[in-house]
């Protein structure tokens, strides 16, 4: 089975005890992408970034004096957003943090597809950031089905726990025979189910804990999984969707 989750906007980069394993899969697109951004004027990177003037400089300096392969730390420490915190790497004994390097797919708009201890560094480049790239219009054509390509090699079932913004990259590829299963977590409000917001974040973040402390290999087993009054609930799943009822 894989995990994929999103990529964080926050990102910290203190020395760890843990060194980085292998780099991202996509480095040649990655150096592609990094220099498609250090072109931008400081004007056309704010306009693409959509932030204060404090956070596009801190991105352009970043850009400009990025070293893909030196001063890279492995992606899962890297990472610090709701998701990631939830997920308390920290705490994990080698066997938990094994599981993740062997579960664990992070899609990013800027490396692809990572695992969790291959060598990343501080960046800004969400998917959904409109960068022309040559003959590309954006990301999403940028990427094509290349990461659909890598993440589906093995055939295994997919634990879908990104958001919308980065699971499309995947899902437009998707074939009949692919084991491709969505998480939701729902709340009913005035006869209406409705998407949990920002506890879903945090709910992701604490199924991926759970399954790499309980060594989750099924997906019946994560009808156990249990956190902020979210429990399974058989009667929303479906065959590629599960569903997780706050009640």
């Amino acid at each position: 089975m894989k995990i994929i989750l999103s990529p964080a906007k926050t990102m910290n980069q203190d020395p760890i005890s843990h060194k980085v394993e292998s780099l991202p899969s996509f480095m040649s697109e990655t150096k592609e992408l990094s220099e498609a951004v250090r072109k931008l004027s400081y004007a056309e990177a704010q306009e693409l970034w959509k932030v204060s003037d404090k956070l596009t400089q801190l991105n352009v300096d970043r850009f400009a004096e990025m070293n893909l392969e030196k001063s890279i730390t492995p992606a899962i420490f890297t990472y610090e957003g709701l998701v990631y915190k939830q997920i308390g790497v920290s705490d994990f004994s080698e066997v938990e943090l094994d599981y993740l390097k062997h579960h664990l797919r992070i899609i990013s708009g800027f490396y692809g597809l990572v695992k969790p201890m291959d060598g990343i560094t501080p960046y800004r480049l969400e998917m959904s950031n409109k960068l022309s790239v040559g003959e590309h219009k954006n990301l999403y054509q940028f990427w094509g089905d290349k990461i659909y390509q890598e993440l589906m090699t093995s055939q295994e079932t997919v634990l879908n726990l990104a958001s919308k913004e980065y699971s499309r990259v995947v899902e437009k590829y998707l074939q009949a025979q692919d084991n491709f299963v969505d998480v939701e977590f729902v709340y009913e409000k005035d006869g209406k189910l409705r998407q949990l917001g920002i506890n879903s974040k945090r709910a992701r973040g604490e199924m991926v804990r759970f399954m790499a402390k309980n060594n989750v290999q099924e997906l019946a087993e994560l009808k156990e999984f249990k956190f902020l009054d979210l429990q399974y609930s058989a009667e929303l799943s479906q065959d590629k969707k599960m569903v997780f009822l706050r009640k």
